[in-house]
């Protein structure tokens, strides 16, 4: 975990970065093309999107605009909630491919899990894997027990989970269970939407190494081999999420940081959650 190009290799087979962007608000167009092209120029290779998101033209146009390889980077887009079922999933990732304008995707994910739903949406990306539409599926937002239910009838086993993930959050249980399975944890919303940025232990730590507050919370993610896509479209916040390379938390201060859980979400449970 060098730099930003530094890699967790799947159970698909597959190398995907350590460290991304995320794209979640921001609007299409010339916001999340300057944002997406910005990351790329500034060593990133990992973009996350999602259907619901509406930008992924604007993310599939920074692409082929940045000059980078399309096998040197990492696009992951999600199926949303009211296109999930068999028939109506393989639909909409035709709809976000045609969008994006490339040739496949590196990740799919289920974006929540929608009872009744689930089972049959992961078995049209298991198809979408096998036409090798879609290097390597995973879900988003899915709990152990939707884990669990899921694997019951899978012939695949999903190699990532994106959930909110975040020292008010720091999702322990899932995470070990995740490890046990072979499943990547990747962390959305990693600043807890903000909350965190005046905490009085991060800023403590922050001080010692000349960092910010974010900074310190993105390099207890890496060290704890958690994924992770904060998101910005300041070129400037792009460049400093990034700046995590250059040095470590020691093991107490990684103790101090999980002392913060308080099992907080600043977004939707997936337990109660209107789909």
């Amino acid at each position: 975990m060098n730099n930003l190009q530094s890699t967790t290799t799947l159970s698909s087979g597959y190398a995907m970065p350590w460290l991304g962007l995320g794209v979640y608000k921001a609007q299409e167009g010339n916001e999340v093309v300057g944002a997406v092209k910005a990351a790329i120029t500034h060593g990133y290779r990992s973009i996350d999107t999602a259907a619901l998101y509406g930008n992924e033209e604007g993310v599939g146009k920074a692409v082929r605009e940045s000059g980078v390889p399309r096998e040197e980077l990492f696009i992951t887009t999600k199926v949303w909630n009211s296109d999930q079922g068999y028939d109506s999933t393989l639909k909409a990732f035709e709809q976000s491919i045609s969008k994006l304008g490339l040739d496949y995707v590196d990740l799919y994910l289920i974006h929540w899990p929608v009872k009744g739903k689930y089972k049959d949406t992961w078995r049209a990306l298991e198809k979408l894997q096998k036409d090798g539409r879609v290097r390597t599926i995973g879900v988003s937002n899915f709990h152990v027990h939707h884990l669990e239910d899921l694997m019951q009838d899978a012939e695949v086993k999903p190699a990532v989970n994106q959930v909110e993930l975040h020292p008010l959050l720091s999702q322990t249980e899932l995470r070990s269970y995740c490890k046990s399975q072979g499943i990547q944890i990747e962390a959305w919303s990693p600043l807890a939407a903000g909350q965190l940025l005046d905490n009085e232990v991060l800023a403590g730590i922050g001080a010692k190494y000349g960092k910010s507050t974010a900074q310190v919370i993105i390099r207890w993610d890496l060290q704890h081999e958690i994924v992770t896509i904060p998101k910005s479209v300041k070129e400037h916040r792009i460049i400093e999420n990034a700046d995590v390379f250059d040095f470590e938390l020691t093991a107490d201060e990684m103790q101090q940081i999980d002392g913060l859980n308080r099992n907080q979400r600043t977004g939707g449970d997936p337990d109660n959650f209107n789909f």
